[in-house]
């Protein structure tokens, strides 16, 4: 998988202040703003780890992983920003979404008809 544009756009977000432009000071905020959720999620599972993920022009997924095996997701606009969120917040973030992260995740019966489908009893796709 080509992530030419996420490695374009491994900066950390600048900081709040210091005269930066409009842009950077939106940045910042939200940032500050996403590492707040994470840390308020982290709290709900009893911690966190995660995993960004590029969406191309809507921006990065930031995958998030409790350790009591909930899990969810936040976007953000663009990579930095969420590396920048995930520091913030203090969590761990992984490669790749796999190994001992992907086997945290705890999924229950809505999320494997979802997934799976007609092939294990979920909705007919007819």
């Amino acid at each position: 998988m080509a992530d030419t544009k996420q490695d374009e756009d491994t900066q950390a977000a600048p900081a709040a202040g210091a005269g930066g432009s409009a842009g950077d000071r939106r940045a910042a905020r939200r940032a500050a703003k996403l590492a707040r959720e994470i840390t308020a999620f982290a709290g709900r599972h009893g911690g966190a780890e995660g995993q960004l993920a590029h969406l191309g022009q809507v921006g990065t997924r930031i995958v998030l992983v409790g350790e009591d095996g909930g899990w969810g997701d936040l976007v953000a606009p663009s990579h930095a920003v969420a590396r920048s969120a995930a520091e913030k917040a203090g969590i761990t973030l992984h490669e790749n979404f796999d190994g001992d992260l992907a086997a945290k995740v705890r999924t229950g019966p809505y999320e494997w008809s979802r997934m799976a489908g007609i092939q294990v009893g979920g909705p007919s796709n007819d």
